[in-house]
């Protein structure tokens, strides 16, 4: 398989928008605790790391 033939690799988009998900999702949650809005971030990450490897999956 040539370069030109590669799919672009859309996993880091996925664990950004994870990531920016959970960002969004903690804004909600920072005035009750600055440890839920870590949380958020973290689970964020977590989400856009499994939908990375369910994308990359089925390529």
């Amino acid at each position: 398989m040539d370069n030109s033939e590669k799919k672009p690799d859309k996993s880091s988009w996925a664990i950004g928008g994870g990531l920016l998900l959970g960002l969004g999702v903690g804004f909600f949650f920072l005035d009750r605790s600055a440890l839920y809005f870590v949380g958020s971030l973290i689970a964020g990450l977590g989400v856009g790391l499994i939908t990375a490897a369910v994308i990359s999956r089925s390529d």
